[in-house]
């Protein structure tokens, strides 16, 4: 396909037209050597849909390391040995003085995220009361804590915390080959409990797995069927230790293509980019907004270093953009 198809295709999709498997799996067969190609297309759909506006979000890694699951990625899994920090659930103080601090500056959304399966009762209940203590603050409050039930999902709300992220990562086909000590439904199951109880969603996935482009059409479709608010797109950062540290799956091109493959998607969802943009990115970082993102984290990451909110408030500028308000 030419330029003006991908335009074409983009314009019947702001439409309203519902492209059939068939037109995806055609986006997902595009040559990565061709991926510029989908940029034209995937910039008018996320115009159509944000404007000249980026969201920006950042976390808090509120407890870190020791986690019982295998995730074959993580450099918090139990089963890695790496040189990620290790510390318990910080606490209301920590979680209040950053929150405050981030509500000082243009990001949109600030997020507690939180290693482990779940977290304890009674350290649910303080993330919940830290968050109750600020409801006048100007910045929307989200949270990633594992599996989650439909109960916790409710209190979470009542303290003020809209948003709840779970990635499902990579694709159900695909996930035996990152994670078994929990299921692709368990998944699912906390992500529906989550709408269920009123929150929205934030649910994507790390991609560099190993995974085929088809079968990131495959999490991309996933996500449309979930009908979740937000995507965060990752991208592998190998870590010595982990059982992914050896994989090179990624190029510029290639991450390009795949956010460009999300925006068609998901012609409407945030896409906000995430760990590992600098790294895999390289030149090419600031054409990840050309080919349909929507947002982008802020901040350090995890267990990795991002950039700084002065550099990326530069960069927007630079592209005559906005933080959205």
């Amino acid at each position: 396909m030419h330029f003006d198809q991908y335009i074409r295709l983009a314009e019947q999709i702001l439409n309203g037209w519902k492209p059939d498997p068939a037109s995806y799996l055609r986006l997902a067969a595009v040559p990565e050597e061709e991926a510029m190609r989908l940029l034209p297309g995937a910039d008018l759909l996320r115009e159509g849909c944000f404007g000249r506006t980026v969201h920006l979000c950042t976390i808090l890694n509120a407890k870190s390391g020791r986690c019982s699951e295998d995730c074959s990625f993580c450099s918090q899994s139990a089963f890695a040995r790496t040189d990620a920090p290790v510390y318990p659930f910080v606490g209301k103080a920590a979680i209040q003085e950053a929150a405050r601090a981030t509500a000082a500056t243009p990001v949109n959304r600030f997020s507690v995220v939180t290693s482990g399966k779940r977290l304890t009762k009674r350290e649910l209940e303080t993330l919940c009361e830290a968050f109750a203590e600020m409801d006048s603050a100007p910045i929307r409050f989200c949270a990633s804590l594992g599996t989650i039930d439909l109960a916790d999902c409710r209190r979470l709300l009542q303290a003020g915390i809209s948003r709840y992220h779970h990635n499902l990562e990579t694709s159900e086909s695909f996930f035996q080959q990152v994670c078994s000590s929990h299921s692709y439904q368990e998944r699912i199951d906390t992500i529906r409990a989550a709408k269920a109880a009123g929150m929205t969603v934030c649910a994507g996935g790390l991609l560099g797995l190993g995974e085929s482009d088809e079968q990131a059409l495959e999490l991309a479709l996933t996500l449309k069927e979930l009908d979740v608010d937000s995507v965060p797109l990752n991208f592998l950062t190998p870590i010595p230790g982990t059982r992914m540290a050896h994989l090179r799956e990624l190029t510029p091109l290639r991450c390009l293509k795949l956010i460009a493959l999300f925006r068609y998607v998901l012609p409407d969802k945030e896409i906000i980019i995430c760990g590992g943009r600098e790294a895999n990115l390289q030149e090419l970082h600031p054409l990840v907004f050309l080919a349909g993102a929507s947002g982008i984290m802020t901040g350090n990451y995890l267990t990795t270093s991002g950039r700084t909110l002065k550099q990326d408030l530069r960069m927007l500028e630079t592209l005559k953009l906005k933080v959205r308000t």
